[in-house]
């Protein structure tokens, strides 16, 4: 699966060449960026991933996604897991550009992403964000995680995924939004 389509966005699943291009701030043709991608955490995110790839090869489907929003078509920011899943779990990380944020695109994108994770039987998503990064938190809750852990001024959270619960499409293929068929355990 290299392309995810959300009612907003769709998710696209870079390879190395496009996760240069966004290193060096460099868009190729046929890339539509906004005016404001990529911006520094797009750029940390993909260095990751191109790491990751040039030691262990192509990291799909646990690699980066650019996220584009499908009303203009634009690049606003990006989604991925940091690394492969380990014993059933997988870490996150998500970023949009500033003129991106404040619409729920992030949560939407990682609602798509839990949908891969599920796919592949993984048990547990886990992601981490500053205590100060309060629409991060906001972002994490709305997706369907919930706070586990408090390291300084880390804030550790996860979602537990049902195996027997598949994430729900409409007839276009696409992932709604809300995280209603993530199921979640309290503990």
């Amino acid at each position: 699966m290299t392309e995810l389509h959300t009612p907003r966005l769709s998710l696209h699943a870079i390879d190395t060449a496009e996760g240069e291009r966004i290193v060096g701030r460099c868009p190729g043709a046929g890339d539509a960026w906004a005016e404001d991608f990529p911006f520094v955490g797009d750029v940390y995110g993909v260095t990751a991933f191109l790491r990751a790839s040039a030691a262990h090869g192509d990291q799909r489907p646990f690699g980066h996604y650019r996220i584009t929003r499908a009303a203009d078509g634009k690049a606003i920011g990006g989604i991925g897991f940091k690394g492969q899943p380990d014993d059933g779990c997988v870490e996150i990380g998500y970023g949009l550009a500033e003129s991106a944020r404040g619409h729920g695109y992030a949560a939407e994108a990682l609602v798509a992403l839990l949908k891969i994770a599920t796919e592949h039987g993984l048990s547990r998503v886990v992601a981490d964000t500053t205590g100060d990064n309060v629409a991060s938190q906001r972002t994490l809750e709305r997706a369907g995680f919930r706070r586990t852990d408090t390291n300084g001024d880390l804030h550790r959270y996860e979602v537990l995924l049902d195996a027997a619960s598949r994430p729900a499409q409409t007839a276009t293929g696409e992932v709604p939004l809300l995280p209603a068929h993530i199921g979640t355990h309290d503990q």
